[in-house]
């Protein structure tokens, strides 16, 4: 025998069961009070209609017996039957005295408080009111009435006991209802978070909640699914970096042995290709090493007023040589001075990765143009190829810690110079994209803040 599936829901967990404790705790306090309520309300309403009825009732028997005295012209002869109807039929017997207090109905000759109806009314409420005749009180009228249970008030009280039943029915429901809503998202994602934590990348929590734990939810997901990409990305990278590394290390140990061996001699060109060698491990090295340093924010920025136009002329006059031997053709607009306060070495270094990129990805006879200009407070660089472009669907992933493209896996190099750039840019400041139209060509653009000084003089 299965247990309920409403009860294993919400009640299986300690939260669950918190949760409902809770609610059940507030809506039975709140069907309480409101109860209560009721009840004290309508017996008291039901007390002061039932006092005005009496009130009313006890008027129209003075009334009536005023009107017994004057027509009898005294208490004695006087027919107060009439008097003793309206009492009867509210309920009450009727009591009355004269000024002097003695009984006139329903006997007479009795003193005060020695009457057998008071006796018999000891238990009743009593009622009194004037008896005016001629404008002069003549006597009194009591009307005694004997204690019933009304019809009213058992009907309220049904009425009321059963909405309460029906409001605690109700809140049953709806405190289970929540607390199913609520534990229901968090121990999915419980069970996803462990999942995940136990080697299972493609657990997820995949369920919608309430407001924020929707949210959380969702959060989860993007987050498991970013340490999923770049994981990958990690083992691509170490992929990339072995390629690398194997074939000049590979190199390196075929000439250390041919040279070991006495099959080659240690002329000039057998040492040019083996420092060459070397050359290819540092520049992987250093890639990574300036990567780590960036994003562990262990870079010193030693910042100064310079122009980012000429970091740009002086970094284009350094890689002029290899643009060339790729078959490049250069293009420049840094008329407009562009003042920053930035590390010269770092933005230098920025500048030449860009240039690096281009020259290894671009084809002979392709144009480079590196131009600068003022945008507001900003000083933009721009350094634009008319290249083979790229895919729209890797454009966005272009600056992204360890992403190389399926292009880009057959050309030379570790896949990390545009991490690199993007690091040392935002620690500036500023901010680079990339752009890629469908008929080819990319466009880099560096956003840095103008220097204080020169925003102030504009």
């Amino acid at each position: 025998m299965t247990a309920d599936p409403w009860v294993r829901g919400p009640l299986r967990s300690p939260l669950g069961r918190r949760l409902f404790a809770a609610f059940l705790f507030a809506a039975l306090s709140s069907v309480a009070v409101l109860t209560a309520a009721a009840l004290v309300g309508t017996a008291k309403g039901l007390t002061s209609a039932q006092q005005s009825d009496r009130r009313e009732a006890t008027a129209r028997a003075a009334e009536a017996v005023a009107v017994a005295y004057e027509q009898a012209g005294g208490w004695a002869g006087a027919d107060l039957n009439a008097a003793s109807a309206i009492a009867g039929a509210a309920g009450a017997r009727l009591i009355v005295r004269d000024n002097d207090d003695q009984m006139v109905w329903p006997g007479r000759g009795m003193g005060p408080g020695m009457s057998s109806g008071m006796h018999a009314a000891a238990n009743a409420a009593v009622v009194e009111a004037p008896v005016v005749a001629g404008g002069q009180t003549v006597g009194s009228v009591q009307l005694a009435f004997t204690p019933t249970a009304t019809a009213g008030r058992a009907v309220a009280w049904s009425w009321v006991l059963g909405a309460a039943a029906v409001a605690l029915l109700t809140a049953l429901v709806a405190a289970g209802h929540v607390s199913r809503r609520l534990t229901r998202p968090l121990q999915a994602l419980t069970r996803a978070a462990r999942r995940f934590a136990a080697g299972e990348p493609g657990a997820r929590a995949d369920t919608g909640g309430p407001g924020e734990l929707g949210e959380l939810a969702t959060a989860f997901d993007t987050m498991a699914d970013d340490v999923v990409r770049a994981d990958q990305a990690r083992r691509s990278l170490a992929a990339d970096v072995a390629h690398e590394l194997r074939t000049p290390l590979a190199a390196l140990q075929a000439g250390l042995e041919e040279l070991r061996d006495g099959l080659r001699e240690p002329d000039t060109e057998c040492l040019a290709a083996l420092h060459d060698q070397t050359l290819r491990l540092g520049r992987v090295v250093q890639d990574l090493a300036e990567l780590s340093a960036a994003e562990s924010a262990a870079l010193s920025l030693h910042r100064t007023d310079t122009d980012l136009a000429e970091i740009a002329r002086t970094a284009l006059t350094t890689q002029q040589a290899p643009l060339d031997a790729a078959g490049l053709y250069t293009d420049t607009d840094l008329t407009v001075a562009l003042p920053v306060n930035v590390d010269p070495d770092r933005l230098h270094q920025v500048v030449t990765n860009l240039l690096t990129n281009t020259a290894r990805y671009c084809r002979p006879g392709d144009r480079v143009t590196v131009r600068g200009h003022r945008s507001g407070e900003f000083a933009v660089l721009e350094i634009a190829d008319t290249g083979p472009g790229i895919p729209a669907d890797e454009l966005p992933h272009v600056f992204q810690r360890l992403w190389r493209g399926a292009q880009a896996r057959s050309i030379a190099g570790s896949g990390i110079g545009l991490a690199i750039v993007r690091e040392l840019v935002t620690a500036h400041g500023g901010t680079v994209s990339a752009a890629s139209p469908t008929g080819g060509g990319t466009t880099i653009t560096i956003r840095l803040p103008l220097a204080r000084t020169d925003r102030a003089d504009r």
